[in-house]
């Protein structure tokens, strides 16, 4: 998989090209290459053309989901239906050409029975599995790594399924509780570190212990009691040196023209590239809210999103290039070593090397999955190219 493969004339936009990403590569580039994970119900009647479609249009890791997006009526007829598109994939997709594909379970116990009634030729297809309402009070999510250990047995390092938890459960959401839940995963994600791609925020359930649910005009860091579970999962869980990909929430909002209050997507960026069409299509879809959000996301130590609407994937994924001058700032800091101060060659900041280093490390990461922009490409120009 590589972001922006179906992008022609790519020289034009990139100064570094995004790298091949596959289950051999190393697994902070996988959890970083991850982007826009699009989850799709698991009750979809043809999910063999959804993965096929959403992945032409750029998708690069996929959730099929058997959880809270399916009801416990439907269940039967989702999990059959999620089997046969996993040996259909198996039978006729080139592994290649594939995004990373998950499989979102309900229990441990869910996830044992599945594994065993699709079998090693369908869990092939999978990267991984993600983990709803994740916790470790009393032990409880040391079960899913007992499930997980079973379906690994002789499976090999690049087949190897590993797990994304969702944390979403009121003991994380409530004050009083939150801090030993929270070292209570912690101790237990860092001891299976080697099983973990990537750790995922649920602010849907999150909400619902409050009956919250924020509008499209709105990112989740205006919602208070959600921003202070965001800072609280990145300060124990998303450290620079020992920490996680921890991974931004939902995007939940479809397409939608109502607008109430002020645009939060400034108009010069795309006069000055001559495109106020797209600026217009943007703002009638009600994606600004989006953008202010993913921009945020990187700001507050999250990376990627989780998105349930395919126009949101080349969204998130533009916002996730590292532009040159990042790309500059980066490279000056890990040239040096020996720390000190200079000026950025874009002569608009301040390069501290060593406060820097973790920062620069991590942008180059980004890089190695979505490419450094030429000097002269702006963002505007990543969401012209890349929106269908």
């Amino acid at each position: 998989m590589r972001h922006f493969a179906a992008i022609p004339d790519q020289e034009q936009l990139f100064l570094r090209p995004p790298e091949d990403v596959t289950r051999d590569s190393d697994q902070d580039l996988r959890a970083v290459a991850l982007g826009a994970t699009l989850y799709t119900p698991g009750i979809r009647p043809d999910l063999v053309r959804d993965v096929r479609r959403q992945t032409e249009l750029g998708a690069g890791s996929i959730v099929l989901c058997l959880e809270d997006s399916v009801g416990d009526d439907d269940l039967p007829r989702a999990e059959a239906n999620v089997e046969a598109a996993l040996r259909a994939l198996t039978e006729d997709a080139d592994p290649a050409t594939l995004p990373q594909l998950f499989l979102r379970v309900r229990t441990p116990d869910h996830l044992a029975r599945l594994v065993d009634r699709l079998g090693d030729r369908a869990l092939d297809v999978l990267s991984g599995v993600v983990l709803p309402k994740f916790e470790n009070g009393d032990g409880a999510g040391a079960r899913w790594f007992d499930v997980l250990d079973a379906a690994n047995v002789d499976r090999g390092s690049a087949r190897r399924l590993l797990v994304m938890p969702i944390l979403e459960s009121p003991a994380i959401m409530h004050r009083e509780s939150r801090t030993d839940a929270l070292a209570a995963v912690h101790d237990l994600l860092l001891a299976r570190r080697r099983d973990v791609l990537a750790v995922r925020i649920g602010a849907t359930d999150l909400s619902s212990v409050y009956g919250l649910r924020r509008p499209s005009h709105l990112t989740v860091y205006d919602v208070q009691v959600l921003a202070s579970v965001i800072g609280d999962v990145v300060n124990v869980l998303g450290r620079a040196r020992d920490g996680f990909v921890v991974a931004g929430p939902v995007w939940e909002h479809y397409p939608d023209s109502d607008r109430v209050f002020r645009t939060q997507l400034r108009a010069s960026p795309f006069q000055e590239a001559g495109d106020l069409a797209l600026r217009r299509q943007l703002l009638l879809e009600g994606f600004d809210g989006l953008l202010r959000e993913v921009t945020l996301d990187r700001a507050n130590g999250l990376t990627g999103k989780t998105v349930i609407h395919p126009r949101h994937v080349p969204l998130v994924h533009a916002m996730s290039v590292v532009s040159d001058e990042e790309f500059s700032d980066a490279s000056d800091v890990l040239a040096n070593a020996t720390g000190g101060v200079a000026a950025s060659k874009y002569g608009n900041k301040m390069n501290e090397m060593k406060p820097h280093q973790a920062w620069a490390e991590r942008t180059m990461l980004r890089a190695r999955a979505f490419g450094v922009t030429a000097p002269d490409v702006t963002t505007v120009d990543l969401l012209e190219r890349s929106l269908p």
